[in-house]
């Protein structure tokens, strides 16, 4: 079996409802300040990985934090993990800047994310 390598994780998304509750602890636990503050995402770079809050993420099917990991070609790792028994749950798109993303769940429902920057 050939496959697509793998460059880690990098990137943990956590769902909040309260961003405003959650920066704070998030800050304190990281020990810095967030890089990127927007509506839709809050991000901490902390040696190398990406720590976010997603707001309203649980009303976006998210159910608990998701972990990234970072491949070179997000549709060729999508199609590995479906003919090893994957299932794909949200299909590859842009979140901007040519960063695309993915989510797939195992066979027993646990939810993971790809991450491919352009």
């Amino acid at each position: 079996m050939t496959s697509s390598s793998t460059q880690g994780i990098k990137t943990v998304l956590h769902p909040v409802t309260d961003v405003a509750k959650a920066k704070p602890v998030y800050a304190a636990l990281l020990g810095t300040e967030p890089q990127v503050e927007s509506a839709y995402y809050v991000g901490f770079d902390v040696a190398g990985q990406q720590i976010g809050l997603v707001p309203g993420g649980g009303s976006q099917g998210m159910t608990g934090p998701v972990a990234y990991w970072h491949v070179p070609d997000i549709e060729a790792k999508l199609a590995e993990v479906t003919a090893a028994g994957g299932a794909v749950k949200e299909a590859a798109h842009d979140v901007g800047g040519g960063r695309l993303v993915a989510t797939f769940t195992d066979p027993d429902g646990n939810v993971l994310g790809l991450l491919q920057d352009s």
